[in-house]
């Protein structure tokens, strides 16, 4: 799979150097899993190393500490230790912790809005500008697009249709393992194919996204960053960074970070066209305006 995948042209400055290295920790060969431990475990040491010192401490290379640094996002090990310093000098209030049975209600509050205010902080630094760009042109270009969601993400998925509608892309969604099997297999290269996933490994959203990428779809991933099955399908990779902790498997924090993302795409695409978009939000607010009393 492609390390050009995971990498990104950042939102904002490069950041959240050990939360990227812990989501793609697991699929790093040997090397590169020991640079990642080593800067993980040291990283108030790793930030005043040079590339040389940081190879021979780990028994690497030089080329394999650039090459993880690049497979983070980083334009290299500078950049990873600039982060480092940030991170390090002025952290900022991660709530890593779980929720737990003595908690009372003032601190759940506390811990929930905390996470996703932070899912939010960390999926914009993930977030690379020149995908979305592509994400915009390819969906313009693209005489329908067609979105795909399993599970937790199906919710995500109608929103994007109802929403790409609302500005007047002609849109499908499709939430069943069949239906969406059927309509990639009948994508072509004029489709545009939104696929969304916080995990990138669910077996039914894969399926379709390679079965629509064999047909000549430009399919577009909308899931968290790191490693992930997805990846070898998917043209071009929206990311989020959002954890996910005991009580909040399949959680909001996902959920949020995915609609932000959306959220972005969907204002691209309306100021791409501005008149024409205007013109269809207007009309449609009309139509819905005879649904309210």
């Amino acid at each position: 799979m492609s390390e050009e995948k995971i990498k990104n042209g950042k939102a904002g400055e490069f950041s959240n150097v050990l939360d990227r290295l812990g989501a793609v920790r697991k699929d790093l060969p040997p090397t590169a899993g020991r640079i990642a431990d080593f800067i993980s475990q040291h990283a108030a040491d790793v930030m005043h190393m040079s590339i040389t010192e940081l190879a021979e401490r780990t028994g690497s290379s030089e080329g394999s500490v650039i090459g993880l640094c690049q497979t983070i996002g980083a334009r290299g090990f500078q950049q990873v230790k600039l982060s480092l310093a940030r991170e390090l000098v002025q952290p900022v209030h991660f709530i890593h912790e779980d929720l737990t049975p003595s908690d009372n209600t003032a601190q759940v509050i506390d811990k929930i809005f905390q996470s996703d205010m932070q899912a939010l902080r960390d999926t914009q630094s993930a977030l690379s500008v020149e995908a979305l760009t592509e994400a915009v042109n390819a969906i313009r270009q693209a005489k329908r697009v067609e979105v795909f969601g399993i599970g937790s993400a199906a919710t995500i998925a109608e929103d994007t249709h109802y929403r790409l509608l609302r500005i007047g892309i002609p849109s499908r969604v499709s939430v069943d393992s069949h239906v969406q099997a059927i309509a990639a297999s009948l994508a072509d290269a004029q489709t545009a194919v939104i696929t969304i996933s916080h995990s990138g490994s669910t077996v039914e959203t894969l399926t379709a996204t390679q079965l629509a990428k064999e047909a000549g779809a430009t399919t577009i991933a909308v899931t968290n960053f790191g490693r992930s099955p997805l990846l070898a399908y998917s043209d071009i990779v929206l990311n989020t960074l959002a954890r996910e902790t005991q009580f909040r498997s399949e959680a909001m924090t996902s959920r949020i970070a995915q609609l932000a993302v959306i959220d972005a795409l969907i204002a691209c695409l309306a100021l791409s066209d501005y008149d024409r978009s205007v013109r269809t939000l207007a009309k449609t607010f009309d139509v819905l305006g005879s649904k309210r009393i």
